[in-house]
């Protein structure tokens, strides 16, 4: 198959992936993902560069933080690894919970997944806006939390829906499968075109994250990831009123 070719339908898979045709089987829900994906990029950047280098999405990192921290490893905390992976398993249960009450209305437990993780997020934004920067401990640990609940609720209701290479924080596995499975290895390509969105879109988040975060404060970056979270709940609510058929897919 000609390099040409290939790009074409990788740029193809791409294309679909932000704007799905009519009839995809998870319809608005993918591009929903994609922009769930950059808020996790948001909100690690920030809570790596201002809550004392620890993450509230990525708790693979944290895990291994806390084994640097566990040997005495300069500028990580013990605690802080704690806090962030009991606060985002809790809020994993959480988005469990709420996926739970709504198992075969994909629209709705999105809905109400992502008005959760809205009011987690906009409470981290007050407390940004009212406190000041260098933050004080109590405030790291504040929002530590309340973005860790947060971000395990939107874990869990990525989880549960299930849309392939879109988990919205690991991307270990999406790039695994974009190498092993590319053609020139003899594999069939296949989701390429979504896979390098899902990396992009967490690139570009954690950018956006660190810029704000570094240049104009923590609250900056908290307020574009509200946008997102409140953006998803009012659009996935919107387009599910007519019973289509992705919320059951």
């Amino acid at each position: 198959m000609s390099s040409a070719r290939i790009s074409t339908g990788v740029l193809r898979e791409a294309v679909g992936t932000l704007l799905p045709p009519a009839g995809d089987r998870h319809g608005p829900l993918v591009p929903m993902m994609v922009a769930l994906t950059f808020l996790t990029g948001v909100v690690d950047a920030a809570s790596y560069l201002k809550l004392g280098h620890v993450f509230v999405a990525n708790m693979t990192g944290n895990v291994v933080f806390l084994g640097f921290a566990l040997v005495g490893a300069g500028g990580l905390s013990i605690t802080a690894s704690l806090v962030a992976l009991g606060s985002f398993l809790v809020g994993a249960l959480a988005g469990g919970w709420i996926g739970g009450r709504t198992p075969d209305h994909r629209g709705r437990m999105l809905g109400s997944a992502s008005a959760a993780q809205g009011a987690l997020i906009a409470v981290s934004l007050i407390v940004a806006l009212l406190a000041s920067e260098p933050l004080h401990e109590a405030v790291r640990y504040g929002l530590l939390v309340s973005l860790a609940l947060a971000m395990g609720i939107q874990n869990a209701a990525a989880q549960r829906l299930a849309i392939p290479e879109l988990t919205t924080t690991v991307l270990t596995r999406t790039l695994t499968g974009l190498a092993s499975e590319a053609r020139i290895v003899g594999g069939a390509g296949s989701q390429a075109g979504r896979r390098l969105v899902a990396v992009a879109a967490m690139l570009l988040g954690a950018l956006a994250g660190a810029l704000l975060a570094l240049h104009v404060a923590v609250a900056a970056a908290l307020g574009v990831a509200l946008a997102i979270a409140v953006a998803v709940g009012v659009a996935v609510r919107v387009l599910s009123r007519s019973d289509p058929p992705w919320i059951r897919a």
